[in-house]
């Protein structure tokens, strides 16, 4: 049986994000999203989550951008001098490989975002991290002690099949610098995630069998996101997304990535692949109709 967990990555980024992830909920294939603890429409997504229950929400912990949950001066080795996050996963592993960073100070602030979704009424389905900081080596004992401690069952596992993935990309996308730089970067991701995936199997906890998404970051139109379907395997995959819709809010927190992202919404509703999902025997599932307990 082929099951297929549809997750959307910076669910409470922006309101139009927001929307988008409803959006391609309602009306698409979306089953599942990633909610950032810190992120300036938090609440805006928790009160959208509660019209539509059959969507799982998991925290996206976020260790790299934006304002902490908690207070700056318990965690001074993570901010700047305006007390905002500030590093990226390449600058926090190696300022945690040089003993500037306190493993502490990550603990205390991962363990903050995750109480902020207790607080609001939500129970977590799942952990991942923004920009795929999780599968930093000196981080999965605090994302194992995290998950066990609140009981949460599952935890992303980027470790993509590279030899079949980044093929589809390079032959929607061409092989120019922004392609060929996201293979790179889906390479290091993958080498650290099938460590965190034998740990986590260690430590009684859960990832899907398969992961599509990791390559196409920034590349997951109506074509791509047709092309990647056909690869996913019997078991569990999940798919990974970041739908959003293109307005000047999210052009100035994100980078330029709205377009992209729009491009997802426009994949993700598009009755093909509706169509496709059928004709390849694939069942939409979510973190929350997977069976595990640990506790």
């Amino acid at each position: 049986m082929k099951l297929l967990i549809v997750n959307a990555d910076d669910f409470g980024l922006t309101e139009s994000i927001n929307r988008a992830i409803m959006v391609a909920h309602r009306d698409g294939i979306l089953t599942s999203a990633s909610l950032l603890a810190n992120g300036p429409a938090f609440d805006q997504a928790i009160a959208s989550s509660q019209q539509f229950p059959q969507l799982s929400v998991g925290v996206h912990l976020n260790i790299s951008e934006g304002s902490p949950v908690s207070p700056a001066a318990r965690i001074p080795s993570l901010v700047n001098g305006r007390g905002e996050l500030h590093l990226s996963p390449f600058h926090l592993w190696v300022r945690i490989l040089t003993g500037q960073i306190s493993l502490e100070d990550i603990h205390s602030e991962c363990r903050a975002q995750v109480l902020k979704l207790l607080d609001a009424g939500l129970g977590p389905s799942h952990l991942d991290g923004h920009l795929h900081v999780h599968v930093l080596p000196q981080l999965s004992h605090i994302l194992i002690a995290l998950a066990r401690e609140f009981c949460i069952p599952y935890v992303r596992c980027p470790a993509e099949d590279l030899g079949a993935t980044l093929p589809a990309l390079w032959k929607i996308a061409g092989t120019g610098i922004a392609t060929l730089e996201r293979s790179a970067i889906a390479y290091g991701v993958s080498s650290f995630a099938r460590r965190l995936r034998e740990q986590l199997r260690m430590a009684g906890l859960f990832c899907p069998d398969a992961f599509l998404g990791l390559a196409h970051t920034g590349f997951l139109d109506t074509k791509s996101l047709s092309a990647l379907l056909a690869l996913v395997p019997n078991g569990t995959t999940e798919l990974m997304c970041h739908p959003g819709y293109a307005m000047a809010q999210v052009e100035s927190i994100d980078g330029g990535r709205a377009r992209a992202r729009e491009a997802e919404v426009v994949g993700l509703t598009a009755p093909q692949v509706k169509e496709i999902l059928a004709s390849l025997g694939i069942r939409l599932s979510n973190f929350r109709d997977l069976e595990a307990n640990v506790c």
